[in-house]
């Protein structure tokens, strides 16, 4: 729990300041001193770095989000380390110098630095009571909408971790469609799953194609929130959801088998996405398609060389069977388009090891084609402090996927592989405005980069995918 007061209430105090010369709290990043007490109170200085280098342009305030995160998280496993969970953080430093919008930075990395991984057997977990002083008036009031806006993006983001930590045999398709609906229930979210039957009658056969073949039948999940009736806009969000991605015959490497549960880590940032909107009842109109199915060897499954269909009625050859996230995309966008009359699409997958290969754990891949809504995009990434980086995309690209036996191939050669995995996505986009978001690097993290995460899933795409929408 966390909430603006003006006056703390707790034995515990958390004083923010940026770097100087004199003193033993020299205020360098990060920097923490604790006192056990000091003026009847417990309390731990937290350090913000140089004040003159947290100004300029765009690199800069993407890094002066990501240290305000990191320095509330911070203060939070400090304490936590001494038992402490009730507290106050004086804040006015932070907002004095970032304004009033810190407060969303400061939530979250709170926020999320409190999060706990699901364990077996379960164990009770203490959750941290936050009060935030240091902001007075008409902007504690500000201060207040932001923070309750953002309660509902942060249980998005943990809902996302939880869904991708969760070990496979706790959530087949099945079972994360049903954790889905769960989420939702309590919302203006209007729910709906195609099960096996459904998609076979619906002809989605790329999504068939990888997971009909395993024991636990695939299925698509389709939430539908209409918050401006008004307004012709309807975002289509599609996260793909493979729970158990085993390769295929195409076997992954051994050192690879550790990660793949959380291969549903998309559709887990859209239903996130989507249930804050809702709960925020943000004035917009969203649509989240998440196909979900397991990848994995039997008698049935697909091989490298098979042509299949799919639900736009393109041939697709088979060149990888571990190319299999940019195939369910394949069918789950054209249901979008064609059944829901989305006017935009933005897929989000963990889809290609090349992303990781160019930029790492911290930055996601982005591909689009108009111009208009990627910038949409970049704004909202620059509020929810997430890193992307747009990848170039050239005509002699989508010439690496053509097929000489089928319509389009599913991989193309031994480069561009970011690029070309989001270009057969496209194709399946009828020409609607499309943002591809490639999160291979930055769903899963261990060790941790910041404070502000956990070994594990981090929810990467939620707050850009919300900040976009609300737009």
């Amino acid at each position: 729990m966390i909430q603006i007061v003006s006056e703390s209430t707790k034995g515990a105090v958390v004083e923010f300041g940026f770097e100087k010369e004199e003193g033993k709290f020299k205020g360098k990043a990060l920097e923490t001193l604790f006192y056990p007490e000091k003026d009847g109170k417990e309390v731990l200085y937290v350090g913000l770095g140089k004040k003159e280098e947290t100004a300029g342009g765009q690199t800069d305030e993407n890094i002066c989000k990501v240290l305000v995160k990191e320095a509330a998280a911070k203060a939070v496993k400090e304490l936590r380390s001494h038992e402490i969970y009730e507290f106050s953080m004086n804040i006015s430093a932070v907002a004095e110098k970032f304004g009033t919008e810190s407060v969303r930075d400061i939530a979250e990395g709170a926020l999320l630095a409190d999060y706990e991984q699901i364990q077996y057997p379960g164990k009770d977990c203490r959750k941290t009571e936050i009060e935030l002083t240091g902001i007075e008036g008409s902007e504690a009031e500000a201060a207040s909408a932001l923070l309750s806006e953002y309660e509902a993006v942060i249980e998005g983001v943990r809902f996302a971790r939880d869904m991708v930590n969760m070990p496979g045999n706790k959530l087949r398709p099945e079972d994360f469609a049903g954790e889905v609906l769960n989420l939702v229930k309590d919302t203006e979210i209007e729910a709906q799953v195609f099960h096996l039957e459904d998609l076979k009658k619906m002809k989605m056969d790329a999504l068939l194609g990888v997971g009909e073949s395993s024991e636990f039948p695939p299925c698509l999940v389709v939430l539908r929130y209409m918050g401006d009736p008004e307004c012709e806009e309807v975002k289509g969000l599609v996260g793909k959801g493979v729970t158990c991605d085993t390769g295929g015959y195409c076997l992954k490497p051994a050192a690879s088998m550790g990660g793949i549960r959380g291969d549903m880590a998309g559709g887990a940032a859209v239903a996130g996405a989507i249930y804050a909107l809702a709960k925020n009842r943000v004035k917009t109109n969203a649509v989240a398609v998440i196909p979900m199915c397991e990848n994995r060897i039997s008698d049935g499954s697909l091989l490298p060389g098979d042509v299949i269909n799919s639900y736009a009625g393109k041939t697709i050859e088979i060149a990888n069977t571990d190319a299999e996230g940019r195939l369910i995309l394949a069918d789950a966008v054209s249901y979008a388009v064609k059944q829901e009359k989305v006017t935009h699409i933005l897929d989000i997958a963990t889809l290609t090891g090349a992303v990781v290969n160019m930029l790492g754990f911290t930055i996601g891949g982005v591909i689009s084609d108009d111009q208009e809504w990627f910038d949409r995009f970049r704004r909202a990434y620059q509020v929810s402090g997430e890193r992307y980086w747009r990848l170039p995309v050239y005509p002699e690209h989508e010439k690496m996927i053509k097929s000489k036996v089928a319509d389009i191939r599913n991989m193309g050669e031994s480069c561009c592989g970011t690029i070309t995995a989001g270009l057969f996505i496209k194709s399946f986009a009828e020409g609607k405005p499309w943002l591809h978001l490639d999160i291979a690097g930055t769903a899963w993290v261990e060790p941790p980069v910041f404070e502000f995460q956990s070994a594990g899933a981090t929810g990467a795409g939620v707050t850009s995918i919300y900040q976009l929408c609300r737009q």
